[in-house]
């Protein structure tokens, strides 16, 4: 076979497979147009209104903010825990950061005032420091409450369950997701899987001992990382974040 030739049935052998490949994604679409990201429903975003029922929402909290305004606006939340006293109120704000807990105790032991209640908005972050400020929350006898319109989400309402008692507006938004434990790419998958149950498992054990039903994290393990479960003021009361009516 001449070089000609040769030229000529590499050619149709690229064609031919270009062909197969198209006719397969063709094929994809028309079989499961739902999964394609472009094609599918899309999860509404934090700003639309949450009903029971339709509590899932993209996880955005840097972009998007609950479709109840603020009283107040914060404007950007910082990336790390920030405590501050504003109007007589003290508040902690922000993304919570891999050794905030040690340092925002530190915080709250020097303050002057004692602080008798905390202001929560926080997108969340690193769980074990939301595990470990929360038990000194409880420990410290320190209330917690969120403000209408204010957000506590992913590992901040167990900062939220920490408190002694607990306070939320109706238009507050808490939410909750699934989360990683120390997730590490280079770990075989059954040591990353036993890092995530035993993350889960300290985590309901913490909820338990805060008085919060653990049966909130099924909400929890079935939202992706990317979305965010939103519990309504009903679920605040059924898992013990709230008291009930009396």
């Amino acid at each position: 076979m001449n070089a000609r030739n040769i030229a000529r049935t590499l050619s149709a052998v690229l064609l031919f497979q270009v062909g197969i490949g198209a006719l397969l994604i063709l094929g994809d679409v028309r079989q499961a147009p739902l999964s394609m990201p472009f094609m599918g429903p899309q999860t509404p975003r934090l700003s639309e209104p949450v009903r029971p029922g339709d509590q899932r929402r993209t996880y955005a909290p840097d972009r998007d903010r609950p479709a109840t305004r603020p009283l107040r606006e914060a404007g950007d939340l910082p990336d790390r825990l920030t405590l501050t006293r504003e109007n007589g109120q003290d508040r902690l704000e922000g993304t919570i950061a891999p050794g905030d807990a040690e340092r925002v105790i530190a915080l709250i032991d020097e303050a002057d005032p004692v602080i008798e209640t905390l202001v929560l908005q926080s997108p969340g972050g690193a769980v074990q420091d939301a595990l470990t400020l929360g038990r000194h929350l409880r420990d410290r006898a320190i209330a917690t409450e969120i403000l209408s319109g204010e957000i506590c989400y992913s590992a901040c309402p167990y900062l939220f369950a920490g408190g002694t008692t607990r306070s939320a507006s109706d238009s507050a938004s808490i939410g909750v997701h699934q989360h990683s434990f120390g997730e590490n790419t280079l770990l075989p998958a059954f040591i990353a899987t036993e890092d995530i149950q035993r993350g889960q498992a300290e985590v309901m054990t913490y909820l338990d001992d805060m008085g919060i039903d653990p049966l909130v994290m099924r909400h929890a393990m079935s939202t992706p990382a990317d979305e965010i479960y939103i519990l309504v003021p009903e679920e605040l009361t059924r898992y013990g974040f709230l008291p009930g009516a009396e």
